[in-house]
């Protein structure tokens, strides 16, 4: 849901030009600065947010046959009852799968697959606290309930980002649903 909001010609405009402007729309402003690493934007200019953004659905559009075999087993909170989300943005980086409550980022790499990158990467979400597992694709093709019992291992030992229900709610309340 957006907001409309209708801005006024400035002064010394004529009064026919009135622009139809979204909250979103206001985000994106050029001339406004980054905002230097807090709330979402990471530093980042609303521009290269966007960019992010964009090339994560995309990636959600069109996964790996892996991701799409691993995803099965971790939507829907199918893995040890924690929620994951596939192809998430965290700062100006996209990880494949990612538990918020945990901070726990799950990648899976293929062939052409740069290690160095990965370290840099891996220290870079290290300092937004996030913690990152590697898995290759054979792995993940030919040994998912393994890679399944890793992950579940890392959950359990790793402790939880805050106390629930989650500070913020999806839209549908599913933060807000009463443990048992």
């Amino acid at each position: 849901m957006s907001s409309e909001i209708q801005q006024g010609p400035e002064p010394g405009e004529g009064a026919h030009l009135r622009q139809k402007w979204t909250l979103r729309d206001q985000a994106k402003q050029q001339n406004s600065p980054p905002l230097q690493g807090r709330g979402r934007g990471w530093g980042l200019s609303a521009n290269r947010m966007a960019e992010i953004a964009k090339f994560a659905h995309e990636m959600r559009r069109n996964p790996t046959e892996p991701e799409v075999r691993l995803w099965r087993a971790l939507s829907n909170r199918q893995l040890g009852g924690h929620k994951f989300r596939r192809q998430t943005e965290i700062g100006p980086f996209i990880v494949d799968f990612f538990c918020p409550q945990k901070a726990l980022a799950v990648e899976v790499d293929g062939e052409t697959h740069d290690i160095e990158h990965d370290l840099r990467r891996d220290t870079a979400l290290g300092y937004f606290g996030v913690k990152v597992l590697h898995f290759a694709n054979p792995d993940v093709t030919g040994n998912r309930d393994g890679v399944l019992t890793a992950i579940l291992g890392v959950l359990h030992e790793t402790p939880d980002r805050w106390e629930r229900p989650h500070p913020n709610p999806s839209p549908e309340g599913e933060g807000l649903k009463a443990e048992n």
